[in-house]
């Protein structure tokens, strides 16, 4: 495993393999024995919209297998265990897990520790006495983090934030409000960033540090569950900060610096949506070619019609082009380059065409693709939302323009 993990095979395809074993052998024994709970989601969700207990305790024994098999730490720090794997081998594995499991199986999602709530680069950054608690119980999987720095005034301007820190005695006092931090009303702990200096903040050359807080610390509440798209429960939620005090040795990373560390975050986020969004729509065309390759009508597959097959290769061309611009963006930042256009640009392609993708593919299935069995409706909600997570279309757009205007012009 450890040979797996270090090699530098360019496409990553052993590893992808390696988790797409694990899946069937430890994820979907899982699955079948507790169907009706994962697919019946008032049994999936408790009374205040989160996960219920019976279904967290599932995503549990998920997370601290593939912990113990290697797999849901890859993409943290190698000196805290993980083999801090970069930016193509996220693309490759998210991308081959979506394409082998599909949308709405939650399980198979915990395999692969998440960067806004299990292990990654953010627990290099975690004060070393705190390694032998807070660390291994993440990298472990026994526990999972949230990553909160949107609000509900400050979500693409982060700098807008409200959250503030003030230094008191040997700690930290936290006062604020954050929104769409996912796995908040689950996590043991949560990444809060806070505004520590004004000044610097104002003028956007720092100011904002990171904090560790413990989700149990006096002050610390999840107000609300933000259920989407009319489900009966979510992930997403609206937290609050009143008066909450860490010591010093909750502050993660430099002081005042922490924003920083958001937008690696973020980046890795856009990375992570590519590859979750290509794998979606392989699966999503492979189910539309093979239903419409024996669904017949007037006498003929309705493959055969040109209004149903040029539907699928549209959705094929634009899958390619989403795969190999998110490769090579993936081979650029892991030689060190910023690319930060070509971020931007993989960002706001490969979720919009994962959109139209799903929504072709249930156009051409007619009334079967608009039903649960079919699953495309549950990728369709998926493909809506992350043209909108990790930085919308519009802000995609904005940045890469902003690049050309300052003369970054090549490719």
């Amino acid at each position: 495993m450890t040979a797996m993990l270090n090699s530098a095979a360019a496409d990553y395809s052993d590893l992808v393999e390696g988790i797409a074993a694990f899946v069937k052998r430890k994820v979907v024994p899982l699955e079948d024995a507790n169907r009706e709970l994962l697919e019946n989601p008032r049994l999936a969700y408790d009374e205040k919209g989160g996960y219920s207990a019976p279904v967290l305790d599932l995503f549990r024994q998920v997370r601290e297998a593939s912990a113990e098999a290697g797999y849901y730490a890859m993409f943290a720090p190698e000196e805290l265990g993980g083999a801090g794997l970069g930016a193509l081998a996220l693309f490759s594995v998210w991308e081959g897990l979506s394409h082998l499991v599909g949308p709405g199986r939650p399980l198979p999602d915990q395999v692969i520790g998440h960067w806004t709530s299990g292990p990654s680069f953010l627990l290099g950054e975690v004060d070393p006495s705190l390694h032998d608690s807070v660390v291994q119980e993440v990298m472990s999987g026994a526990a999972t983090v949230c990553f909160g720095m949107s609000e509900p005034d400050a979500g693409s301007d982060a700098w807008s934030m409200s959250t503030r820190a003030v230094h008191v005695g040997d700690g930290w006092v936290l006062n604020g409000t954050k929104q769409w931090t996912s796995n908040a009303a689950h996590a043991k702990y949560a990444f809060i960033w806070a505004v520590t200096d004004e000044e610097m903040r104002r003028e956007r050359t720092g100011g904002i540090t990171l904090f560790l807080v413990p989700t149990d610390t006096p002050g610390f509440a999840v107000d609300s569950v933000l259920r989407l798209f009319e489900h009966v429960g979510g992930n997403e939620t609206i937290s609050s900060l009143t008066d909450v005090y860490i010591p010093d040795t909750h502050v993660v990373g430099t002081l005042h610096q922490g924003f920083a560390l958001a937008l690696q975050g973020v980046s890795n986020g856009r990375m992570y949506n590519a590859g979750h969004c290509v794998g979606m729509a392989r699966w999503a065309l492979e189910e539309a070619n093979r239903y419409t390759g024996v669904r017949t009508a007037f006498g003929k597959t309705i493959a055969d019609y040109q209004g149903v097959s040029f539907q699928l290769a549209d959705s094929a061309m634009e899958i390619y082009a989403s795969k190999t611009m998110s490769v090579d963006c993936a081979r650029r930042l892991d030689r060190g380059e910023q690319a930060r256009k070509e971020l931007n640009m993989v960002k706001a392609y490969t979720t919009e065409a994962c959109f139209r993708v799903f929504d072709r593919c249930m156009q051409v299935c007619g009334g079967m693709g608009l039903t649960n069995e079919m699953r495309f409706v549950s990728g369709w909600h998926f493909a809506r939302m992350v043209r909108i997570a990790d930085g919308t279309g519009e802000v995609m757009r904005r940045n890469i323009a902003n690049s050309l205007r300052k003369g970054d012009l090549a490719f």
